[in-house]
């Protein structure tokens, strides 16, 4: 973003000190000991619990919670991490409230569900401070395992690979391992570095080796790592940003999301950053929500998310639409961009209204414009660096079963591989499951 710093309209500091520390600070601070008890004691610890149905992870959910109510949050959080080996991200950022949360008998009943994402946080708060990792490595098996990519999937498969007694290298092209957890998450979910801390706490278990600086089809290659690894994982998310396929798009100050929010997740002072007078959001998704808080967080006076379709095709749930509305973000459903105007950088946008039919989305002739001196493009990401040997599936690396690609040996998982939802808990499931189906397939 340091085109944005030359910008009129666009600047950094717009805040005091205090208001930047009261803006980021934890949106959903841990329960103490006492709220846990009484938020346990709400659930109902159904039989066929439906929450654990909707968990991608399948966490027997009643079981944790039983365990917090019993007194023993260490218990808690080893149900979670034998499942969910990131279930300390997960609590800070999952979706509960389309998920678990949305299914529980509470909710069903009272409109009040049993708050399991807060619950889960601070079960694996309490064991993640104790000194000792809670699960021990299997006997080496003398097989090495490469993985490619240190986000959701590619942790949580290492670690399950590396309990198993194999010896896992994870190969990252940025300077840290995370991933989305660590560059692609608004900073007021994961404050005070957790994102680094949960994966240091990952690793104690022992034979995971990263290197950094290592991008699939520059420094490595998928034919180099099937010829010296066992097995290989592909974890590699979505690295390209789609156009927004409007006019003057190239203009200053027409920025992609996740880069904005990556700069913002790695910045020492977020009173450093530049930010607009009138930003304007374009997407649907949790990094349109994200970036459009943020922005407002940062200062911006006003800012808009526009989306091209309903509030119910939205991807961002109700609860995140609501929260970018409490702080102030306006949502304008049914309008796509077709235009950017200004000299140099961008001063307004061009909007037109769309209808989304039973023959798909149609955008209309008549528009508006908005005022904006930053745009930022949240509609969606595509694969990038992937190796042209592998098959393909609506634009993402095709898996049958268990993640298994269409070269042998190599498996893929997370928002890289075909089907499944793009959401953390989903790629840490992924992950887990192509490590199982790696261990039994060289174990024989």
């Amino acid at each position: 973003m340091t085109n944005s710093q030359l910008t009129p309209g666009v600047a950094a500091g717009r805040l005091g000190a205090d208001k930047y520390r009261d803006n980021f600070a934890d949106i959903a601070p841990r329960f103490d000991p006492h709220e846990a008890l009484v938020a346990a004691d709400r659930c109902y610890f159904c039989h066929d619990a439906p929450c654990v149905t909707a968990c991608p992870t399948t966490i027997d959910i009643p079981l944790f919670i039983r365990q917090i109510a019993t007194g023993t949050p260490e218990a808690a959080a080893r149900t979670i991490f034998a499942q969910n080996i990131l279930g300390g991200m997960c609590a800070r950022v999952c979706p509960t409230e389309q998920l678990c949360e949305e299914v529980c008998v509470r909710e069903v009943a009272e409109g009040r569900p049993v708050e399991i994402g807060r619950l889960q946080r601070f079960a694996t708060d309490a064991l993640m401070e104790m000194p000792d990792h809670p699960f021990m490595r299997a006997a080496a098996t003398g097989r090495k395992i490469a993985v490619v990519g240190a986000g959701p999937a590619g942790l949580s498969a290492a670690h399950r690979l590396a309990m198993k007694g194999h010896e896992v290298t994870i190969f990252d092209a940025r300077p840290k391992a995370g991933g989305l957890n660590e560059y692609g998450i608004a900073s007021y979910k994961t404050p005070e570095g957790f994102a680094q801390a949960e994966l240091e706490w990952l690793l104690k278990i022992g034979g995971i080796t990263v290197r950094h600086g290592q991008a699939l089809g520059r420094e490595i290659t998928l034919e180099g790592l099937t010829g010296d690894f066992a097995a290989v994982v592909l974890s590699i998310g979505l690295g390209g940003v789609n156009a927004l396929r409007a006019d003057g798009e190239n203009k200053q100050n027409v920025l992609n999301a996740v880069d904005f929010i990556a700069e913002l997740r790695q910045a020492a002072d977020v009173a450093g950053l530049p930010v607009g007078r009138d930003v304007v959001v374009i997407g649907g998704g949790m990094t349109a929500i994200d970036a459009a808080v943020q922005s407002k967080l940062l200062g911006a006076e006003n800012v808009t998310i526009a989306y091209r379709r309903g509030r119910d095709r939205m991807s961002a749930s109700e609860h995140e639409q609501d929260h970018a509305r409490s702080v102030g973000v306006r949502i304008i459903y049914n309008a796509a961009p077709v235009g950017i105007v200004g000299e140099d950088a961008v001063q307004e946008i061009v909007l037109a209204y769309t209808e989304d039919g039973p023959d798909g989305l149609k955008t209309g002739s008549e528009t508006f414009r908005l005022k904006a001196d930053q745009v930022f493009k949240a509609i969606g990401q595509t694969l990038a660096g992937h190796s042209d040997a592998l098959e393909l599936a609506g634009g993402k690396i095709a898996v049958t079963g268990a993640g298994r690609t269409s070269l042998k040996g190599v498996w893929a998982a997370g928002d890289c591989a075909s089907g499944g939802d793009d959401l953390t808990v989903t790629a840490v499931a992924e992950g887990r499951d192509a490590a199982e189906d790696i261990h039994a397939s060289l174990m024989g």
